[in-house]
């Protein structure tokens, strides 16, 4: 009997749950085996919505100064969320400093630039091209009462941000946008490369040279910082840069650190290395042309000697095709999604 009843009270319990993802109209996809969902700010729940208005947002080049920009011209699908550029141009002429980051599984960050420790959210790392000026991207710094003024005169986006966000009774502002923008991003996931159906069962996902180099990616301790479900500790360190820029640099492994440097120059934080293949160029200066250079560049003894079409092999497994053709993720249709 009690174990009718405790049965009965799990179909209830799920049942519950399962409306409860219907009536917010979002539900997490299926994810791997030890991938638990991302976590939300308590202030910025998931809605289809939400994400729905985040995705125009995101393809919108009305969120920078001269409508010119839009945060997708940065992060472009089919190059893993990058732009293939070293650095990208800002809207009046400065040329960034570091590389665009891919955003695949970028909900799953806890750090969420290349330096910076203090932005732990989508939300807040929004305003960094929006709003930042060192260097200038996309230039709206003080002008919260410009965008206000756009997207209020917009029809279509009057009705989703009243959808979107009801309790703030149609105003809009920095604040709508950016939780808009962080909800879309949380959608961002990719999973499904070759060596994630490898790790998943399908030994014959990948080939035998990139198995030899996934091997090879841990005895040379790349895996120490390129941990994890997505290559990366999302910890900052110090790799070998700061003395090594030949571009043809016949030697495995960077440099120490120069002396007299205290703390040691260029620490930046490990970046992903899903869809690695699609995001080049590489690493935080954009300067290394081929992902050959990019690990030539890193001051690790275990690189030294390593059969290098082995570790490029291995890299290539990490291309989620799915994930740069997801037609979810691309731009939005032109016409509104609320009927007026």
């Amino acid at each position: 009997m009690r174990r009718r009843v405790l049965a009965l009270i799990g179909v209830v319990l799920a049942a519950t749950s399962a409306t409860a993802a219907v009536q917010s109209g979002w539900r997490w996809p299926s994810l791997p085996a030890g991938v638990s969902a991302p976590a939300v700010p308590n202030d910025n729940a998931m809605s289809a919505i939400k994400v729905a208005l985040g995705r125009r947002l995101f393809y919108d080049r009305m969120l920078s100064h001269d409508n010119s920009m839009a945060c997708a011209d940065c992060h472009q699908q089919a190059k893993g969320f990058t732009d293939g550029l070293p650095t990208h141009l800002g809207v009046t002429g400065e040329m960034g400093v570091r590389n665009v980051p891919g955003l695949a599984n970028v909900a799953w960050r806890g750090g969420l630039t290349w330096t910076d420790a203090g932005i732990t959210s989508l939300e807040a790392q929004a305003m960094v091209p929006m709003t930042g000026t060192k260097p200038v991207e996309m230039g709206m710094a003080g002008a919260g009462a410009e965008l206000t003024r756009r997207l209020a005169n917009d029809d279509c986006y009057r009705r989703m941000f009243a959808q979107a966000f009801p309790k703030a009774g149609g105003h809009v502002d920095f604040t709508q946008v950016t939780a808009a923008l962080g909800a879309f991003q949380r959608t961002m996931i990719s999973f499904d490369s070759d060596w994630d159906r490898f790790k998943g069962g399908q030994g014959q996902a990948v080939s035998a040279l990139a198995r030899k180099g996934a091997a090879q990616f841990s005895a040379s301790g790349c895996a120490s910082c390129h941990s994890g479900p997505d290559f990366t500790d999302g910890k900052v360190h110090y790799v070998g840069t700061a003395a090594a820029r030949e571009a043809d640099d016949p030697a495995y492994g960077g440099k120490p650190p120069p002396p007299g440097f205290e703390p040691p120059p260029e620490q930046f934080r490990t970046p992903s290395l899903r869809n690695v293949a699609v995001t080049g160029p590489w690493m935080h200066d954009g300067r290394s042309e081929t992902i050959d250079n990019a690990i030539r560049r890193h001051a690790a003894a275990g690189l030294i000697g390593a059969d290098m079409p082995a570790l490029l092999a291995f890299m290539e497994t990490l291309t989620d095709q799915r994930f740069l053709t997801d037609a979810a993720l691309g731009p939005p249709s032109p016409s509104c999604p609320i009927a007026s």
